[in-house]
């Protein structure tokens, strides 16, 4: 198990270290180069003082917490990681997100860099830098990007600066990040955690979730974000039916995306579990019924229209051209497009009922060098296109969905998605924990 969240808060709770002395260690690698580009701003004097006043009581025990820049906290400006926001006011009251997090105990170390406006799950931002991926910075010394659009807080986690990230998944934007630098992220049915407060991309899709270390951190920050209890039922895995959606999601997959997932599932078979390859032909539908731009083109561009027309030139171009796809969608294109998808939905959820949950790669590549990505438009939108595949099918159907790591010690970071339909949350997280103790155990001989 990984040095994570539940770890540390258990050696508060005995005493064997302070909270405060947690915060200077994140403080710490904040500062660091590793953290290069990844706050937009950092609060230390203050997260010192809030993990001084945090009661051990409390799930978060005043442990660092990062928030996306896509969220108002009290007296804070909120800008998206936009040059198109940089004379947004103070918020005046935190958003319910962050307000829970701060009654549960975080301490709030800054706000990370995003991909602008959320909109791509590669993480580039080119108005403050791009934070270099983490996990692969051992591996490969060329810069690899961090995943979008939760880029920032994904490498807030990985880099040590932060035990958990806040941050939020319109079409993969926690799940990306996370498969890409060897975390888990946990999408959780979006209306289970409210969306005020937050700047939005599609208000169909958004949800608002967390990037944590280990599967046990997701669902402690899903019981604060959520304000419920998850129930698990410890299912072992020889219980468990699992399902490997043959249609689009295991297309054109990397050699090594191939080989870890083939391996986890060889791992989750030897260890009991039936896995079933089923042919899934809704999924191929997707592309059709997005082609004009989708919800968070209708929706993003409700949002910006007022403000393109006086500061377009201040926003990143491949931004504005996804959000103007928005203005050419009608009225009728936009409601079609829900009676559409509500069908697609039932359809779907009946293909899949029978499973305990559905097994598929986070994403079909591994993380890309940061360089070509930013030379080239075409490079950019090829990237982002693959990247998005397969998580936001899961938004589409409005489900759940986690990313964990698959891959071994020494290999590019491989996320393996677990995930089902609507408000299957506790099933997806029950399932998730006896699958990434199964790897972990695995790969233990092969870890450092």
């Amino acid at each position: 198990m990984v040095d994570d969240l539940c770890a540390i808060r258990a050696r508060i709770a005995s005493g064997a270290v302070t909270a405060r002395s947690a915060m200077e260690s994140s403080v710490a690698a904040a500062r660091s180069d590793t953290c290069r580009h990844t706050f937009l701003s950092t609060s230390f004097d203050s997260a010192l003082a809030q993990a001084d006043a945090a009661s051990r009581d409390t799930p978060l025990v005043g442990l660092a917490v990062s928030i996306k820049d896509l969220f108002d906290v009290a007296g804070e400006p909120t800008k998206a990681a936009s040059a198109a926001m940089s004379a947004a006011p103070p918020a005046r009251a935190d958003c319910p997100a962050v307000a829970r997090l701060r009654a549960a105990g975080a301490a709030f170390i800054g706000r990370t860099n995003m991909s602008e406006f959320a909109f791509s799950g590669v993480g580039i931002n080119p108005h403050h830098g791009t934070p270099a991926n983490v996990a692969t910075a051992s591996l490969d010394p060329t810069p690899r990007i961090p995943g979008g659009s939760t880029s920032g807080g994904a490498v807030s986690v990985a880099a040590g600066a932060a035990w958990a990230a806040l941050g939020s998944d319109t079409g993969g934007s926690i799940r990306i990040p996370a498969a890409l630098q060897g975390l888990v992220g946990f999408k959780s049915t979006a209306r289970l955690v409210p969306t005020d407060g937050a700047i939005p991309l599609s208000t169909t899709l958004d949800t608002v979730c967390a990037i944590t270390r280990s599967v046990r951190d997701a669902i402690v920050l899903h019981e604060v974000l959520a304000q419920r209890r998850v129930a698990l039922p410890a299912k072992p895995l020889p219980a468990l039916r699992l399902g490997v959606p043959t249609t689009l999601m295991l297309d054109a997959l990397e050699p090594p995306v191939a080989a870890a997932f083939d391996r986890a599932l060889a791992v989750l078979r030897d260890a009991g579990a039936t896995i079933e390859q089923i042919a899934l032909p809704t999924l191929a539908e997707l592309a059709g019924l997005n082609a004009a731009g989708g919800f968070s083109a209708a929706e993003s561009w409700a949002w910006h229209r007022r403000r393109l027309t006086t500061d377009a030139e201040r926003y990143d171009p491949r931004v504005a051209m996804r959000i103007r796809r928005g203005e050419k969608m009608s009225a009728a294109d936009y409601v079609e497009l829900m009676w559409a998808r509500r069908d697609w939905i039932a359809r779907t959820e009946a293909a899949i009922a029978r499973f305990d949950a559905m097994l598929s790669p986070t994403v079909p590549i591994v993380a890309p060098p940061i360089a070509p990505l930013v030379a080239s438009d075409d490079a950019f939108f090829a990237a982002n296109g693959l990247l998005l595949r397969n998580p936001s099918a899961i938004n589409f159907l409005d489900g759940c969905a986690l990313s964990l790591p698959c891959q071994r010690d020494g290999e590019m970071p491989v996320g393996l998605m677990v995930w089902s339909a609507a408000l299957r949350d506790d099933a997806v997280l029950d399932a998730s924990l006896a699958i990434e103790a199964a790897i972990q155990a695995a790969t233990a001989p092969q870890r450092r």
